[in-house]
């Protein structure tokens, strides 16, 4: 997970002028999918019968949610400043995420 995490983190640096947009883009969406597939088979190893595990599991239902819709969002969102906002508003709940689990 930390490895897609940071895959992640290096492709949402802002795009520098000169570089394809439409490669940063999909350069980013493959990364929202890394993070989108560790974080479904991401397994703590116990049974899911607390409450407390339930808001965990339901948490990574929000999340990867939220991955989804980023992950079409970053090929045709024209505010590329809102959209990176959002990116690392992300990446800070899955940290978040990560840590509670």
């Amino acid at each position: 997970m930390t490895d897609a995490l940071r895959a992640l983190d290096t492709a949402i640096a802002a795009p520098r002028p000169g570089v394809n947009v439409g490669l940063w883009r999909w350069s980013v969406r493959q990364r929202l999918g890394g993070v989108r597939s560790a974080l479904q088979i991401l397994d703590t190893g116990q049974e899911w019968h607390s409450l407390t595990d339930v808001g965990a599991l339901r948490d990574r239902g929000t999340l990867l949610s939220r991955l989804a819709v980023l992950a079409d969002d970053v090929l045709d969102r024209t505010d590329l400043e809102d959209l990176l906002l959002e990116l690392r508003r992300l990446m800070v709940d899955v940290n978040r995420h990560l840590r509670e689990v």
